[in-house]
């Protein structure tokens, strides 16, 4: 028979729950470190200010995006490191088994976030860049719509997986340990 202590474990277990918040951290850091890696640094086709009169065409403009882009990667770092607190907080809690469709969902569900915040607020309402100026102005809103659809896509399949993984997570079996 289970203990006393186990049994107070596994209650407070089945109201714990997957650390959603935390996969949700990871994803909004992943999806800055991607968009920070692979559109301003390796294709280059911004960076943080170029469409808010500061474009890269002077050593200046560039030092000042060099700052900016510094700055965005840190805020991104700060991500990981909070969903990866809130992860190993979560992970040190006993008795508990989890979907990996909730990590997957959770993450892609922040990533899909960090694409449809940043593309709103830094493509359309700050204007202080868009997804790809190396095309023609006239080409950039189709870049930038592209890049909300993508976020929007990965945020609701992020979140199909996560109710996915929930309900395997919820008919998994809880053990129990005698103290």
């Amino acid at each position: 028979m289970p203990s006393t202590k186990a049994t107070e474990k596994q209650s407070s277990v089945s109201k714990s729950g997957f650390p959603t918040a935390a996969g949700i951290f990871l994803g909004l850091g992943l999806g800055g470190f991607f968009d920070g890696i692979v559109l301003h640094q390796i294709l280059q086709w911004h960076h943080m200010a170029t469409s808010a009169g500061y474009p890269p065409d002077s050593l200046e403009n560039l030092k000042f995006n060099t700052l900016l882009d510094g700055l965005f990667h840190a805020s991104t770092y700060v991500f990981v490191v909070i969903g990866l607190v809130l992860l190993w907080r979560a992970a040190h809690r006993q008795h508990l088994w989890w979907s990996g469709k909730m990590l997957a969902g959770s993450f892609l569900m922040g990533f899909g976030l960090f694409n449809v915040v940043e593309g709103i607020v830094d493509h359309h309402v700050l204007k202080l860049h868009h997804v790809n100026e190396t095309v023609p102005p006239e080409q950039w809103i189709y870049w930038d719509v592209g890049f909300l659809v993508w976020g929007a896509a990965m945020l609701f399949a992020g979140w199909g997986l996560l109710k996915a993984g929930k309900r395997l997570s919820s008919n998994a079996p809880v053990q129990t340990t005698s103290a």
